[in-house]
């Protein structure tokens, strides 16, 4: 495979979206075992005892326990629930994105506002938007979802 530099600028868009989805897209062999990975990592990550955190004094504990916080058993939301009316900003929480379909768990983040988190711009949504696409190219299925933890 020949590799050479894009053109800063393209004669036109779709040359350099070509160029671009030539050398960067991932083919469906590749997308299957990345998928099977990370499944297998997580599954491993879940199935494991955390090692236990020590103290030097008594404190009290905390109003949670973070090692029982399983994003997989939370009740999904679909991704659009942003654009849903409300009359407030939202709780502070965990959200998860994840794919149901193949069982993983894709991003995970924290917001103090959880209904003006995602009206603006979020890097989360363009890797969500390509995941899907990739899937869509490959004729792959995906079911991404949203969970909270307030």
């Amino acid at each position: 495979m020949e590799h050479h530099q894009l053109d800063l600028f393209a004669k036109n868009s779709i040359d350099l979206a070509r160029t671009k989805a030539d050398i960067l897209s991932m083919d469906s062999v590749a997308l299957a075992r990345w998928k099977t990975q990370v499944f297998e990592y997580q599954q491993r990550v879940r199935e494991t005892q955390p090692p236990q955190q020590t103290t030097l004094f008594d404190l009290a504990p905390a109003h949670c326990d973070p090692n029982q916080i399983d994003p997989l058993k939370l009740r999904l939301q679909s991704m659009s629930f942003y654009t849903m009316p409300t009359t407030d900003s939202g709780s502070a929480c965990l959200y998860f994105v994840l794919d149901s379909a193949a069982g993983i768990i894709l991003y995970i983040g924290e917001t103090c506002r959880s209904n003006k988190r995602w009206k603006g711009v979020h890097d989360c949504k363009r890797y969500i938007e390509n995941y899907q696409s990739l899937h869509y190219q490959h004729g792959m299925k995906t079911a991404i979802n949203m969970a909270f933890w307030w």
